[in-house]
């Protein structure tokens, strides 16, 4: 049977990264992609413009109808915006017990926009991140998790240690924001530290890589992969899509997120298009 993944986030009208990114993302994998939008906002590659909140009920109504009817192997959850919100997503969830869930921190936009307003993260705190199979914060949202600053590995460490022990089973600590040559992910289970290691590709197209990688994640647990083996692919997945990512807008371009399926068809993933 085909695979359900849910994803529980914004919607970017630039399609690089939200709902849009997971949707792409869920199609390169093979798995049946469903949403429920939490919010609307008009961005593009280099500025989030305006953020128009939904209604927490109606946010709570899409759960339930895809819970309902068609179901759900696994669940992402991306930006949620507001505590109102955040409430009604966990209810949700405790509701329909949605299984496999990634958390996706989603706090701000690559140009500085708040994703998340600062007095919801608390309760973001309380009533998400407990229920999560995986978090994968960055450094920027690792360090407002966990109250410390981080810009080591050993940073990375305790934060991991730290978001940890606030009840997720699994913390994967993206060291995208490092400062080396060399990009140094981390995977926290409460007993070990598992790293992931990869070159660091030179372009400024990462919009949309935090929403990206989750997606690919939650797609390949609904898939049957335990988290470190998922974890390993989504990373190649991620040198894929960045490699080939697109030189499109003013500012951060966007993944390409069908680069995989072109490459496999044996057809350019930098100029599209299928033969029909």
């Amino acid at each position: 049977m085909l695979k359900r993944v849910l994803t529980i986030a914004g919607s970017d009208s630039g399609g690089g990264a939200g709902i849009q990114a997971d949707l792409k993302t869920f199609c390169a994998f093979g798995v049946y992609g469903m949403t429920a939008v939490t919010a609307v906002t008009a961005q593009n590659t280099y500025e989030v413009l305006s953020i128009a909140a939904l209604e927490p009920s109606l946010v709570y109504d899409q759960i339930k109808a895809i819970a309902e009817d068609i179901g759900v192997d696994s669940v992402k959850t991306g930006m949620l915006f507001n505590a109102e919100i955040i409430e009604g997503v966990a209810e949700a969830i405790r509701d329909f017990s949605l299984p496999h869930l990634v958390v996706d921190p989603v706090m701000i936009s690559k140009s500085g926009r708040y994703l998340l307003e600062p007095d919801a993260i608390g309760v973001f705190k309380e009533k998400i991140i407990p229920f999560a199979q995986v978090v994968t914060p960055n450094l920027n949202e690792a360090a407002i998790l966990s109250g410390i600053s981080v810009h080591t590995i050993e940073d990375m460490k305790q934060s991991a240690w730290i978001i940890h022990q606030m009840g997720p089973k699994f913390v994967l600590m993206k060291g995208g924001h490092l400062s080396s040559n060399e990009i140094v992910d981390i995977l926290y289970d409460g007993k070990e530290y598992v790293f992931f290691s990869v070159q660091r590709q030179l372009t400024k197209n990462t919009h949309g890589t935090g929403c990206t990688f989750s997606a690919a994640l939650v797609a390949l647990l609904a898939l049957g992969y335990d988290v470190p083996r998922a974890v390993k692919i989504a990373r190649r997945y991620m040198d894929i899509v960045i490699q080939y990512s697109l030189d499109l807008g003013k500012g951060f371009g966007p993944t390409n997120h069908l680069a995989p399926l072109f490459l496999k068809c044996n057809l350019n993933p930098e100029k599209g298009g299928w033969n029909w």
